[in-house]
C-alpha cells in the first residue's frame, strides 16, 4: 500500500458510475418492454440475460421448505441470531405518531404510517446474500410494512441459492420472485401479470440495478444509489498491524473499485500494516480483486497527531470508520461523518455486516457527510396534522393573509379573511 503524508486532497471518492450510453440504453430497452409485455418480457429476458428457461416467476412453497435440506444446522442458528439482533436494533429506532393541543385549542401532529408495499432486491447467480435480505427485510417489518416482496436473479437451473430461501423463510417473507437485473426493478416498480408494484424498491444490484433504480425513481421511492465499498481505519501506536490488514482487505475484495485507507498517526504502524497487507493477500481467494483495490483506491495516510487525523476522517465522510486507538471511546464525539463507527480492536468491520444489529446497507462516497444508514423511517412516511382552532385563526388570520398576498396569491388570503368575516 501507498504510505503518504497528510495534504489539502485527500479523498476517497471516486466518480459516480452512471454507466456507459450502452448500458443505459440497454436498461431504457428492458423496462419498456417488461412495461408493454409484462410476463412474457420477465420470462425472455430472465432465459436471455440468466440463462434460466422458467415455468413459474414465483417460488413455491414446496422450494421454501426443500431448501432447509441443503443448509446445515448451525447455519440456521447464526441466521436465527442475526435476525433476533437486527430486530432487536431496529426496534429501537420506531417513531410514533404524536400531537400536541396549544392554549387557544389548535392541535398539531405528526402522523407516521408505514407504507403499503416494498420491493427487496437481492443478488444473486453464483453467490448468496442472507445477510442482505435481512438488513433490508427487517426496518421494514419493524416498520409495519404489510407487503414485503423479494426478487432475485435465478441460477441457471432455476433456483434460488438455499440459505436465501431459509433466510427469507426465517423472515416469513412469502411473495418470491425469480426475476433479476433491470427486468427486475421494472417489475417491481410498473408491475405485470404476476408481479403487483410496489411503492418503494431497496436492495444492492450490479450497474443495471442501479441505473434502472435511478431510472423508475419518481415512479417509486428507492432506497439509494450505493457505490464500491469503502473502510477507513483510524488507528494510533497501539493498534495491532494484523487486524488492521485484515480489515482493509475485507473490503477490498467486495470490489476492483473499493477503497481501503489507514489513517494513523504512527509511522512505525504503517509500515507494519503496508507489509501485512502483502502478506495476507497471497492467500486470499479473491487475490486480484483484492489486489487491484489496494492498488487504486488503497492508501496509508501519516498524520502529525491525533487532530489532524480525525480531520482526515471527516473529510473523507467513509462508508464504514473503525477506530482502533488506545482510548478510542473518547474520539466517537468528535466523529462528524461516518456511515457506521466500530470502536476497539474486536469490532471488526464484518461484526456489523452479519450480526451485531446495525444495519449495514450504508451511505458510500462522501454521502456520509448527509445521509444514514438504511432504517425503520426509510419504510415510512409522515403526515402532518393541523387542527386549526377558531380563536387561533381569529388571532393569526391577518398575518396569513398579509403573507399570501406579499407572495401575490390572492385567493389564498381571501380563503383565509372569508373566514374572518364570519360567512358561513
Amino acid at each position: 500500500m501507498k504510505i503518504v503524508s497528510i495534504d489539502a486532497n485527500v479523498s476517497i471518492r471516486r466518480d459516480i458510475d452512471t454507466g456507459t450510453e450502452m448500458q443505459r440504453d440497454a436498461v431504457d430497452n428492458i423496462i419498456t418492454q417488461v412495461v408493454e409485455q409484462g410476463d412474457h418480457a420477465l420470462f425472455t429476458l430472465t432465459k436471455t440475460l440468466d440463462g434460466a428457461d422458467l415455468k413459474e416467476l414465483r417460488v413455491s412453497k414446496e422450494e421454501m421448505e426443500a431448501a432447509y435440506a441443503h443448509v446445515d444446522q448451525d447455519i440456521i442458528i447464526a441466521i436465527r441470531q442475526a435476525i433476533e439482533n437486527i430486530k432487536d436494533f431496529h426496534q429501537r429506532q420506531k417513531r410514533q405518531s404524536w400531537m400536541t393541543t396549544k392554549e387557544d385549542g389548535t392541535i398539531l401532529g405528526q402522523k407516521v404510517t408505514p407504507l403499503d408495499s416494498v420491493g427487496v432486491y437481492v443478488p444473486g447467480g453464483k453467490a448468496a446474500y442472507p445477510s442482505s435480505i435481512m438488513m433490508n427485510v427487517i426496518p421494514a417489518q419493524v416498520a409495519g410494512v404489510k407487503r414485503i416482496v423479494m426478487v432475485s436473479p435465478p441460477q441457471a437451473d432455476g433456483t434460488l441459492p438455499a440459505g436465501v430461501l431459509v433466510t427469507a423463510s426465517e423472515l416469513g417473507v412469502e411473495e418470491i420472485y425469480k426475476i433479476g437485473g433491470a427486468q427486475a426493478i421494472a417489475a417491481l416498480a410498473y408491475g405485470t401479470e404476476s408481479v403487483p408494484s410496489v411503492d418503494k424498491i431497496t436492495g444492492p444490484g450490479n450497474i443495471y440495478v442501479a441505473l434502472a433504480k435511478r431510472a423508475v425513481f419518481g415512479k417509486v421511492d428507492i432506497d439509494m444509489i450505493a457505490g464500491p465499498s469503502e473502510i477507513v481505519v483510524l488507528a494510533d501506536e497501539y493498534a495491532n498491524a494484523s487486524f488492521i490488514a485484515a480489515d482493509l482487505l475485507s473490503q477490498a475484495e467486495h470490489d476492483e473499485r473499493a477503497s481501503a485507507v489507514l489513517v494513523t498517526t504512527s509511522t512505525k504502524l504503517a509500515e507494519e500494516v503496508a507489509a501485512e497487507v502483502e502478506k495476507q493477500l497471497e492467500t486470499l481467494p479473491k487475490k486480484a480483486i483484492a489486489q487491484a483495490s489496494i492498488r487504486d483506491y488503497g492508501v496509508i495516510y501519516v498524520a502529525r497527531d491525533l487532530v489532524e487525523a480525525i480531520e482526515v476522517v471527516n473529510e473523507l465522510a467513509p462508508e464504514h470508520l473503525e477506530i482502533l486507538t488506545e482510548e478510542p471511546m473518547n474520539l466517537i464525539g468528535k466523529i462528524r461523518h461516518a456511515g457506521a463507527i466500530f470502536v476497539g480492536p474486536y469490532s471488526s468491520e464484518p461484526v456489523g455486516d452479519y450480526f451485531a444489529g446495525p444495519n449495514h446497507v450504508l451511505p458510500t462516497n462522501g454521502t456520509a457527510r448527509f445521509s444514514s444508514p438504511l432504517n425503520v423511517d426509510d419504510f415510512t412516511k409522515k403526515s402532518s396534522i393541523i387542527a386549526y382552532s377558531k380563536a387561533a385563526l381569529q388571532a393569526n388570520g391577518a398575518q396569513i393573509s398579509a403573507l399570501a398576498r406579499l407572495e401575490g396569491l390572492e385567493a389564498h388570503a381571501r380563503a383565509i379573511d372569508i373566514r374572518l368575516e364570519g360567512k358561513q
